[in-house]
């Protein structure tokens, strides 16, 4: 008779009642174990395993803008100015229209850290109330530029033909036009001394640049493979528009508009100095830096502190978009 087979011997397979013991030696053995040993640990140890929640793109930004000291700092800066803009008495008690000619120039003294103006008035005071100006000219006019120009940008984008060549030529004309002149010619025939006018123009300016970087969000987004699914199973435009193109195309839009912000606070600042922006009796810091620069030489204090103040507000909101663009944009991490 035959002799049954008997399968080759192995030293990787254990027979009944053997255990392999590692060799310690980094042999073939023991990296068989090793990998046995992996293979045999559940997989929720692991923090990637499939039971994680997968993070979406604002969770991960998110994660990201907490551990920048950039952003960290910016936020804090803009939430003490928005809160001194709205509530200026917690640091300032005094009244920023009351002033004492016999004080005229005057330097720092106590109660009065940043001293007197030309007129009298308290400096401190009122740089602390200059902010509530600067601060709303700046987010009603960037909420009204990107809320007009991502409407407009985002249809054109999105549905194309002769309304997004209609809307690209128009843009070409506001950005033609330059912005002091513009303001020059526009708010000169304005009267009113409240701070819409000054919003009003800047929106017009402004909304063309938020239209195009929306127009072209909205064009990215709508060539997705998801965008194209959504469209095969039978979704209508609003829907494709609200839930799947608007979602994916608002993080270019947010991080121009931040960092417009900054620069519409300024632009206020450079009309209010021209005498065609804000007017008295509304406390300004760009009405301060036009009082103060023809005593530059003999009282420097009047000029100094409002024009820092108007330069840390500026930094901060430019800071604050430069740290949200790079946590939405993954291509600069």
């Amino acid at each position: 008779m035959p002799e049954p087979e008997h399968p080759a011997y192995d030293p990787l397979q254990p027979g009944e009642g053997e255990v392999i013991a590692p060799t310690g030696q980094g042999g073939p053995m023991d990296l068989a174990l090793e990998e046995a040993e992996s293979l045999e640990k559940p997989l929720g140890d692991t923090p990637s395993g499939p039971g994680e929640k997968a993070r979406s793109l604002w969770s991960d930004a998110w994660y990201q803008l907490r551990r920048n000291p950039v952003f960290i700092v910016s936020s804090l800066l803009i939430l003490f100015l928005v809160v001194i803009s709205i509530w200026p008495q917690l640091i300032a008690s005094g009244d920023p229209l009351h002033c004492e000619l016999s004080k005229s120039q005057q330097g720092a003294s106590p109660g009065h850290p940043f001293g007197y103006d030309t007129q009298g008035c308290d400096v401190y005071t009122r740089t602390v109330y200059g902010a509530r100006a600067s601060i709303t000219v700046g987010i009603c006019a960037t909420l009204g530029a990107a809320l007009l120009g991502s409407l407009l940008g985002g249809l054109a984008g999105f549905f194309g033909g002769w309304g997004d060549s209609l809307l690209s030529r128009v843009a070409d004309i506001f950005f033609g036009i330059p912005v002091v002149l513009g303001g020059l010619v526009f708010l000169s025939v304005v009267t009113s001394t409240t701070v819409w006018p000054v919003v009003g123009f800047i929106v017009l300016l402004g909304w063309p640049q938020i239209a195009r970087i929306a127009r072209g969000s909205v064009i990215t987004a709508k060539q997705n493979d998801y965008v194209q699914a959504a469209r095969a199973l039978g979704a209508g435009n609003g829907r494709m528009m609200l839930r799947h193109v608007a979602p994916n195309a608002v993080a270019p839009v947010i991080v121009v508009a931040t960092i417009a912000l900054g620069t519409y606070i300024a632009l206020e600042a450079t009309l209010s100095f021209l005498g065609v922006g804000l007017r008295p009796p509304t406390v300004s810091w760009g009405i301060d830096i036009s009082n103060a620069a023809s005593q530059i030489r003999n009282a420097p204090h009047m000029l100094l502190y409002p024009a820092g103040a108007l330069s840390i507000t500026v930094l901060a909101f430019i800071m604050l978009g430069d740290a949200v663009r790079d946590a939405l944009d993954p291509k600069l991490r």
